[in-house]
């Protein structure tokens, strides 16, 4: 009884840094969670969890990583960015990734999105603009991830207890 109460713990452990690196850049935010998951499986069994819950909980973990992407390239185009700057937003946070580390989460789509629109000539100010847009998108990215993580616990509660 004692090992399985330290399991909890652990799992729930788990998920909640998995929920805090959601947003800080350092830590897997959803794989930590899904980590918490299988933590309380091997402690408790996983019969209760269907293939339904773990495709789905597979799906919401793209879509966490996916919502980073999908949402700078919404806030690049939402403030006037060009087809080159999406292109530069999404360049740039892959290089940003690799180069800047963590910073470069932030730092990578924005200097992306600015380069791209001057690139394609467009003035100072513009290109500025659609750098801050894709800053502005991926804050709205976290929000959505934020909630996305918050399923995908609640989720798991309402199957294991």
């Amino acid at each position: 009884m004692e090992l399985a109460w330290l399991g909890t713990a652990l799992a729930l452990t788990i998920m909640f840094v998995g929920l805090a690196g959601i947003v800080l850049p350092l830590l897997p935010g959803a794989p930590l969670i899904i980590l918490g998951m299988v933590v309380f499986g091997l402690f408790y069994g996983f019969c209760s969890f269907t293939w339904l819950f773990w495709t789905g909980q597979g799906l919401l973990l793209v879509l966490v990583y996916a919502t980073d992407y999908i949402a700078s390239m919404l806030g690049t185009k939402h403030y006037g960015g060009s087809k080159a700057a999406i292109w530069g937003c999404v360049i740039g946070g892959v290089v940003g990734l690799f180069t800047l580390g963590p910073l470069g989460i932030i730092l990578g789509p924005l200097l992306g999105a600015i380069t791209g629109e001057l690139i394609s000539k467009r003035p100072p100010a513009q290109a500025v603009k659609a750098g801050i847009g894709t800053v502005l998108g991926l804050a709205g990215g976290a929000v959505i991830k934020v909630i996305i993580g918050i399923g995908m616990s609640v989720w798991f509660l309402v199957v294991a207890f």
